[in-house]
């Protein structure tokens, strides 16, 4: 029976031995080994052998990217104004050995640092600049703690301004303020249309005056050269026929009751010529008053 006991006890120390002298390190991950106390070496992802109870492993350390959130930090612009600010820290373990033993605790160091630079940074500027320039912010907290993590085996990818909360009396100004210029440039906007509509008003009036005035100017020149083409034409056929006066004399008389018919038509101008060839015309039409008696 006690040899039975004995068999037992060894094989439990054996697989008790060879569980701490093969160790797995999942990828992604790093391990520290210290013997006897001091540092041996890193371990990397894999199958990794170690001697039981001489080698000691520290908990495994996590390389892959890390996100971190700090509470919100009040912190005092140039201009004397109190704001509360979220950060965000997307940082990398990159030396397994430097993270073990450069920092106690690296996530609560990059805290306290990232409140400090902030602190410094916005310290140096005013609330409407702090609020417009987050790009401008997180690119110096980057320069800062990528500087100050690097000997603790760190390297900061990047850093965020969740949110920057100003006092409520201030973001009530502020929400006045934006209002205020709401309404002027929806003012100026307002005029603007006006003057526009204004000014293609006028400009179509302008084109409209002055298309009116071609259509006139044009209607004329073509009456008139339709007045003297009929002129032209009434003269030639009147040269062509040769007529004599007692003819213009009987188309005066035709005319003569047209140019009467006119309400200022009061004073008559009858040519010299006209008055002779009406003489014509009665002569021919009454006969002599000797040929009358004759007759008689």
């Amino acid at each position: 029976m006690t040899p039975l006991i004995v068999l037992l006890v060894v094989a439990v120390l054996v697989l008790f031995a060879l569980a701490r002298t093969v160790r797995i390190v999942p990828q992604a991950r790093a391990g520290v080994i210290e013997r006897l106390g001091r540092y041996q070496r890193t371990l990397n992802p894999g199958l990794a052998i170690v001697i039981p109870f001489v080698d000691r492993l520290r908990p495994l350390i996590d390389l892959r990217e890390q996100v971190v959130s700090f509470p919100p930090q009040p912190v005092i612009t140039e201009d004397n104004l109190v704001v509360n600010i979220d950060s965000v820290i997307y940082f990398q373990v990159t030396d397994a050995k430097a993270a073990s033993y450069e920092i106690q605790n690296y996530i609560q160091a990059i805290e306290q640092l990232t409140v400090t630079t902030l602190r410094n940074v916005i310290g140096g500027l005013a609330l409407e600049k702090t609020l417009t320039s987050r790009d401008e912010i997180n690119n110096q907290l980057r320069g800062v703690l990528d500087e100050a993590t690097g000997k603790w085996g760190i390297r900061v990818n990047r850093v965020e301004l969740k949110a920057i909360d100003p006092p409520a009396s201030i973001k009530d100004t502020m929400e006045k303020q934006m209002r205020a210029d709401r309404e002027k440039r929806a003012a100026i906007l307002q005029a603007e249309g006006i003057k526009q509509s204004q000014i293609l008003t006028a400009e179509g009036e302008k084109q409209s005056a002055i298309l009116k005035a071609e259509g006139q100017k044009q209607a004329a020149i073509l009456s008139a050269e339709g007045q003297s083409k009929a002129i032209e034409t009434v003269f030639k056929a009147i040269h062509e026929g040769n007529p004599d006066p007692q003819l213009l004399a009987y188309q005066y008389l035709q005319v003569l009751p047209q140019i009467a018919q006119g309400d200022a038509n009061k004073v008559w101008v009858i040519p010299s010529e006209l008055t002779r060839a009406l003489g014509g015309i009665s002569d021919r039409i009454l006969p002599p008053s000797g040929e009358n008696s004759a007759t008689k």
